[in-house]
């Protein structure tokens, strides 16, 4: 049995579109031809160089990203903190995709500066930032629907360097950590929605980044599920050893699982600070509530 297999320039890795048929060696056919690409990408590259003051830091200085005469986002700062769980919120079209895109390569800033344990990063692509320990998940879940579960979260891993059977290994643990290792031979084309974004998890987290970006993990999952999904994102800074941003709509999860919150509005900062004090910001609850008049 073969099918077609697609991997586009937007996708877990931003590499360019690869297609291939799928047999019992598409994971290793899928990673070669992936792996020209990571070769090809500053492959004398991988972690940036730190100084003892900015180890351990990633932030966004003044970022700005304009489209013509629109401003997406204007003059934005914004740190993650390591080991801990900070949150980025906004109305729709507030900029906050835009911002996670610019902090892993698939957009660059117009003016304003991106620094990963104190380095620039300008002119970084995806691969690299993925190299040097940034993961992301993305609103549609992007997995490679004729390879089952497993095969998705391995091919990440041989991509990224690890050995088959290594990555056979950390995959299926992966799996079993978020609570879907029953589905590990399942083809994604039958997996249920808020599955799929758990394969998307287990694909960020398979290399054990220093910060991991997860964009809307939560949408269309029913209150248990999201319950679920906020000890998994509680525990990532204990169990994974990273930090992790949440742009999330879901309230009740933000303000369950984040240190610090950080709101966005028409693509400007409006609040940032400890989750209980943003709750009661006055220009946070006139931004999602509006007000009386």
């Amino acid at each position: 049995m073969f099918a077609t297999v697609t991997a586009s320039g937007a996708g877990m890795l931003g590499l360019r579109e690869v297609r291939l048929a799928c047999s019992r060696n598409a994971v290793s056919d899928l990673a070669q031809k992936m792996g020209r690409h990571v070769m090809n990408d500053h492959r004398a590259d991988t972690r940036p160089t730190e100084s003892p003051a900015d180890a351990g830091t990633f932030r966004a200085e003044a970022i700005s990203v304009r489209f013509g005469g629109l401003t997406a986002i204007s003059e934005v700062d914004l740190t993650i903190e390591p080991r801990s769980v900070s949150g980025l919120i906004g109305p729709n079209g507030a900029g906050k995709t835009t911002l996670v895109n610019c902090l892993t390569g698939f957009e660059r800033p117009t003016t304003g500066r991106i620094l990963l344990n104190g380095q620039d990063t300008a002119g970084w692509q995806p691969m690299r930032f993925r190299k040097a320990g940034i993961a992301r998940t993305f609103q549609a879940g992007r997995l490679f629907q004729e390879m089952s579960v497993i095969d998705n979260v391995e091919v990440t891993a041989v991509c990224m360097g690890l050995s088959r059977r290594k990555a056979r290994v950390a995959a299926m643990e992966m799996l079993d950590w978020l609570g879907i290792a029953q589905h590990a031979d399942r083809l994604c084309a039958g997996l249920p929605y808020t599955d799929e974004r758990r394969v998307g998890i287990a694909r960020a987290l398979i290399m054990n980044p220093a910060f991991v970006l997860l964009d809307e993990p939560a949408a269309g999952m029913s209150d248990h599920e999201c319950d679920v999904l906020m000890e998994v994102v509680r525990d990532i800074p204990k169990v994974h050893g990273c930090g992790v941003l949440l742009i999330e709509h879901n309230m009740r999860i933000i303000m369950g699982v984040c240190d610090r919150i950080h709101v966005l509005d028409g693509g400007r900062t409006i609040a940032d600070g400890p989750a209980r004090e943003v709750q009661n910001d006055p220009r946070v609850i006139e931004a999602y509530l509006g007000t009386a008049a």
